[in-house]
């Protein structure tokens, strides 16, 4: 039986996710045990479906590997067209996971509001470096709230995934899954706060405790 599988919605959630448990010593960034993570095998994303795909019909994704591994986790955004709210998503997502044979808290929803970005935005340089931005962080900042993305006193922009796109349309930079995947690579998970990444943490903690 393989630890654990991630069902993503989409490219930029597995590049989030692969950068981030390719990391050499992740398990001690999160300050649980060791647990293997193989791309290949435990990294799916529901190709054409999205978030709302996955909203209605992410047991039928999981139902292949309900026999392969020991645990599951489904992450999805919560703003979306459509979209009925973080709570009920992640009510829906849990059934879902039940349905497909992860019972018994063996399988855990996670729902980012508003949106991936939102993992994104944090005071490090190398967010600059990965969205193009050749100034220091401080800088970067300041220019997202003089243009209204990023509120004085706030942890976060408002709108991630526009302040990100506004970034990079400075830098003349597409964006792709690899920005992601070169963040998670880098920047550090300690003093996250955001409750979708803790929701995931704590998963991780209770399936996979630090040896006594």
């Amino acid at each position: 039986m393989r630890d654990c599988l991630f069902l993503v919605a989409d490219k930029n959630m597995e590049g989030m996710l692969k950068g981030f448990f390719s990391r050499e010593g992740f398990h001690r960034a999160l300050g649980c045990g060791r647990f293997d993570f193989n791309p290949r095998e435990d990294l799916k994303v529901a190709h054409g479906q999205s978030d709302p795909g996955l909203y209605t019909k992410a047991n039928e994704f999981l139902q292949p590997y309900a026999s392969s591994h020991r645990h599951a986790v489904v992450v999805v955004d919560a703003e979306w067209g459509g979209s009925p709210g973080e709570d009920t998503i992640s009510q829906r997502l849990n059934e879902h996971l039940v349905n497909a044979g992860w019972l018994d808290d063996s399988g855990c929803a996670v729902v980012i509001a508003p949106e991936l970005e939102n993992w994104v935005w944090q005071d490090s340089p190398h967010v600059c470096s990965a969205l193009g931005f050749e100034n220091t962080f401080a800088a970067l900042r300041a220019d997202l709230e003089t243009k209204g993305f990023w509120q004085p006193n706030e942890a976060k922009p408002v709108r991630p995934k526009e302040a990100v796109e506004w970034v990079l349309r400075q830098s003349r930079k597409g964006r792709s899954s690899a920005i992601y995947q070169q963040l998670a690579m880098r920047v550090t998970a300690r003093g996250c706060t955001d409750p979708a990444f803790l929701t995931l943490k704590d998963a991780l903690l209770r399936w996979f405790p630090l040896a006594e």
